[in-house]
């Protein structure tokens, strides 16, 4: 089988809840902009990510926005999949003909989802707006007011519209009001800056809990006091260690058990993670991003046997801007980290900031930046799904 690798991106809801991901495609020998190669990397996306791995360790309970080539369309491969799981994405580049138009029309009419990708409205595309259940608008191709004219075009027709390559909160908010019912783009992982913004009290110790755990000379007694004093942290850990994610055959009933139990990198791991998650009213998607990058640091330095407890913090801490609305400078100045862990998070100092910068690239698909010493693609990509399952489970018990 050839190295690839598979990519996913957020699709949200007006909300900012997740509404499906789409699947995106890296392989070492394809090349997208040709078509039979294009044809051939869907068709791996199938088989590969859908099939062989299972479609719910990508996209958990989701919905998959997959690109269909005019050859996958005329040969009809999504009437090989799950239409209550998919969503047959159009790309720009289908030449619209008859055959096309009348295999669109039968796949609609049996119940699969319509998506239109980078959507201009031309007469040669209007047969399938008819039928389509999405239309995808390129924002930040189009600008402003060529968005604002097509959204006035398409107001007769039954559809919704999904707006991509949204990079700024102010763009989700006018798109929002413009109808747009879903959103991809970077704008929910970017801080939404408010001058003068002070923590609440929670807020506050909160973060002084953070600066106990995560100081060098930390130790086990000390943490085994913070928890204990408070009664809901005593109740978040009882009941996370009980959960069916350890399947421990004997329920945990004492704090000194749990502790005992996870020892001090789990313990960590585990304050650091509820703080955070305590810390943000954001949508979950931004903590489950912050896991992913953390657990994805982690498998990463396992790959080339490095000690792992400072590159879970790593990757999971560079999301701290996201999620307390403050630059990532600022964020950082409150905690008393070690210079390795500030160095990769601020200026991807050593392997540290290797693994962070590959593990961004992944999530920003930015292909090129997706290497880490050398680590095999293939790995690479397994160490994404693998994250992208852990993290699910951890914040079902969150």
């Amino acid at each position: 089988m050839a190295d690839f690798i598979i990519g996913r991106q957020q699709i949200l809801d007006r909300n900012l809840n997740i509404f499906a991901y789409e699947l995106l495609f890296r392989g070492q020998s394809l090349d997208l902009n040709d078509r039979e190669e294009a044809t051939q990397a869907t068709n791996q996306i199938i088989t590969d990510a859908i099939i062989e791995m299972g479609i719910n360790n990508i996209v958990d309970e989701h919905r998959a926005f997959i690109n269909f080539t005019t050859q996958n369309i005329l040969e009809k491969t999504p009437l090989s999949l799950p239409k209550d799981r998919i969503v047959i994405e159009v790309l720009e580049n289908v030449k619209i003909d008859l055959r096309v138009i009348n295999n669109l029309r039968e796949m609609s009419q049996q119940g699969y989802l319509i998506a239109l990708d980078d959507f201009v409205f031309t007469e040669e595309w209007k047969p399938l707006v008819e039928f389509a259940d999405i239309i995808k608008l390129d924002v930040l191709e189009m600008g402003e007011a060529k968005v604002r004219d097509v959204i006035a075009q398409l107001a007769p027709y039954k559809l919704k519209l999904l707006a991509e390559k949204v990079e700024t909160h102010h763009e989700y908010e006018y798109l929002r009001e413009l109808g747009c019912e879903y959103f991809q783009g970077f704008f929910f992982s970017k801080p939404n800056l408010v001058a003068g913004k002070r923590m609440g009290v929670n807020q506050l110790a909160a973060v002084r809990l953070l600066t106990t755990i995560n100081s060098p000379n930390v130790e086990f007694d000390a943490l085994a006091k913070v928890i204990s004093e408070d009664v809901g942290l005593s109740y978040k850990l009882l009941h996370y260690i009980n959960s069916a994610f350890f399947s421990i055959p004997t329920k945990i009933q004492s704090i000194n058990q749990a502790i005992a139990y996870l020892g001090m990198t789990e313990l960590k791991r585990w304050i650091n993670i509820l703080m955070l998650s305590s810390l943000s009213d954001k949508p979950m998607v931004v903590m489950q991003n912050a896991l992913i990058r953390g657990k994805m640091c982690e498998l990463l330095a396992k790959l080339i046997g490095q000690k792992t407890e400072n590159f879970f913090l790593i990757g999971m801490l560079s999301s701290l801007d996201s999620i307390l609305d403050i630059s990532i400078e600022e964020a950082l100045e409150q905690l008393p980290l070690e210079e390795d862990i500030s160095g990769a998070i601020l200026e991807r100092k050593g392997l540290g900031g290797e693994a962070l910068n590959c593990v961004l690239g992944y999530e920003r698909w930015e292909t090129g930046a997706i290497t880490f010493g050398n680590v095999d693609q293939a790995k690479i990509g397994e160490a994404y799904i693998e994250s992208i399952n852990w993290a699910t489970k951890v914040m079902s018990h969150v």
